[in-house]
């Protein structure tokens, strides 16, 4: 199933062609005028360029050749040689009917499944979510449904914080806050199956160990010792560091999947750490690791770089290894475990040089090929001056209370809209939330990923403007119509094209394939939240237009409930694959 863009693009290169012309750049695009037009093409101004020619005669020419396909209602030169295309009823209807009929609500697959692994969200031990990580959080997550739509075998992994200084940290304080606990012993055990440590332990302890390590040389000596010995398999500090893990990402799953975020794994970099000394000793006789003022490097820099990239430091000069060690071992642990063709990390845009030098690193070393490998930046989230996003404190706000108060917001609006209250209690609190989540994540996604947006939850939770409590509401205005007409013995019938509005939907609902494969191509799933916010709006402005159940002939009825049943099912298709879910009734 091809849409109307692709088809016609055909049909115009087939037409620049048999009049002997270059056919590479004479695709056409949605009409800059959709008042005059459905399509354009403005392949004759550039065939006119090499040809030296006059484009409007070129253009002439080639809309001769289209006039009599069947698929045009008119074909019309306007300006200096643009090719104005308007489709016909009937293939309209045709397009329309397929769409009705897609299981993918008009999108295709791609023509060759790759396994496809997403690093996303990032969370650590003993640190709570915060807005940091939802950037991460929703566009990753998004990532990965337009991925697996499309076909291909992907997973999410968390990639979770779990090994390092900041365990030696939580291990030393708590060695202070419980000096007789058993973990500490130094024996082999067995030790207690309970944990230790609440999840409200560890955000207490970790940051007044952060803290101390910085001002207290003692106390940092400690926590490297701690560190060390955890690393070299004590056995009492491993049991208390599985009960650390397993605190965290209980409460971090919990968190995830109240924002409609979930992974496939919750790999951590302790289990990339058996892995480093094979790695280091491969990278070693591939004569890719020097020497460099006592520690070990590897030159990524390339002949020809705009700009100096400094070497990937993989062994300090004091014997560990880096955080660029872990990543590059990670790497070893995706293709022995996954062997995918593709990896995205979703990760800050200011991480960007480093993820340079790690993937140059993993190019040079053969642990995946040219280009495998992706960095897919994003810009921040910051509040009206401009700034990173903090609380009015000044502080860091969790992603719980922001979701929290987000979730309050949400039920305000719905009372001022005096919607909800025709719903009980459980089933109030359950739209709210969506409520709330469609207004965090179509914030953040209707944005290109690369830039950065201003924090107004004012402005994003309001029924009204290109948010996604809109979003919601068009989707539950169908549900409702369609609930309507099913009480009223009226059915979804045959589809017939016929009104302006009903043209401007059908032509929206082609659009889906497009927004889909660009989202896709492009790593940007702000393609296809604005593809939603078209299709609502154009539902809206077909609903104004065009009466449904009051309609003047049962055909007419039923061809309308048909396109309200295609909208619906397209706009919840990419409210999904924006990981929004939408209520039933509001």
């Amino acid at each position: 199933m091809t849409d109307l863009r692709r088809r016609l693009s055909e049909a115009t290169r087939a037409a620049f062609e048999a009049e002997g012309l270059p056919g590479e750049r004479s695709g056409v695009t949605p009409s800059d005028r959709p008042d005059l037009a459905d399509f354009q093409s403005n392949g004759a101004l550039a065939a006119a360029k090499a040809a030296k020619a006059n484009p409007r005669e070129i253009a002439g020419r080639v809309a001769a050749r289209l006039t009599g396909d069947l698929r045009f209602e008119a074909v019309e030169i306007a300006g200096p040689g643009f090719i104005n295309l308007k489709i016909a009823a009937r293939l309209l209807t045709e397009r329309a009917v397929e769409v009705e009929a897609s299981a993918m609500a008009g999108a295709a697959s791609v023509e060759t499944p790759r396994r496809v692994l997403i690093d996303f969200a990032g969370p650590n031990v003993a640190k709570p979510m915060h807005v940091g990580h939802l950037r991460s959080s929703i566009i990753g997550e998004s990532l990965k449904r337009i991925f697996r739509f499309r076909g291909d075998e992907v997973l999410g992994d968390a990639h979770f914080g779990d090994w390092g200084f900041q365990m030696g940290l939580l291990i030393t304080a708590l060695g202070e806050a419980q000096p007789d606990s058993p973990f500490l012993a130094d024996g082999e055990g067995p030790f207690p199956a309970d944990s230790p440590v609440t999840l409200e332990d560890l955000e207490r302890l970790y940051p007044q160990a952060a803290a101390r390590a910085k001002a207290e040389p003692e106390f940092r000596d400690r926590a490297r010792k701690a560190t060390a010995e955890l690393q070299n398999g004590r056995v009492g500090y491993r049991a208390l560091w599985r009960h650390f893990v397993a605190v965290s990402r209980s409460a971090l799953q919990r968190e995830f999947h109240a924002l409609g975020v979930d992974f496939d794994l919750w790999k951590g970099e302790s289990d990339a750490d058996p892995l480093i000394a094979q790695m280091v000793q491969t990278l070693t006789d591939k004569g890719l690791l020097i020497e460099d003022q006592g520690a070990r490097i590897v030159r990524v820099a390339r002949e020809g770089d705009k700009r100096e990239l400094p070497p990937l430091l993989v062994i300090s000069s004091e014997g560990s290894a880096m955080y660029g060690t872990t990543d590059l071992a990670t790497i070893v642990d995706r293709r022995q475990g996954f062997d995918p063709h593709l990896i995205l990390y979703v990760v800050d845009q200011r991480q960007a040089d480093h993820f340079e030098q790690v993937f140059r690193a993993a190019y040079l070393a053969g642990y995946a090929d040219p280009g495998a490998l992706e960095h897919i930046g994003f810009g921040t989230m910051n509040g009206a001056d401009g700034k990173p996003f903090k609380t009015r404190e000044g502080g860091v706000l969790k992603l719980h209370d922001l979701i929290t108060t987000a979730t309050a917001k949400a039920r305000d609006r719905l009372r001022e809209a005096d919607l909800g209250s025709e719903l009980g209690e459980a089933e109030f609190e359950d739209t709210a939330h969506k409520v709330a989540v469609a207004a965090l994540k179509f914030a953040d996604l209707s944005n290109f990923r690369g830039t950065s947006y201003v924090f107004d939850l004012d402005r994003f939770t309001s029924f009204e403007g290109k948010t996604g409590p809109y979003l919601l509401y068009q989707a539950v205005r169908i549900k409702s119509l369609l609930r309507r007409a099913e009480d009223q013995g009226a059915a979804p019938g045959q589809i017939a094209i016929v009104a302006p509005a009903e043209r401007e939907l059908a032509l929206v609902l082609d659009a889906f394939d497009t927004a889909v494969q660009e989202a896709y191509d492009k790593r940007a799933p702000s393609f296809v939240a604005e593809h939603a916010y078209r299709l609502a709006q154009s539902f809206s402005r077909f609903y104004a237009a065009c009466p449904v159940l009051a309609a003047e002939t049962e055909t007419v009825r039923g061809s309308r409930l048909a396109l309200c049943r295609t909208a619906l099912k397209q706009l919840m298709c990419a409210l999904e694959l924006l990981g929004i879910d939408t209520p039933e009734r509001m």
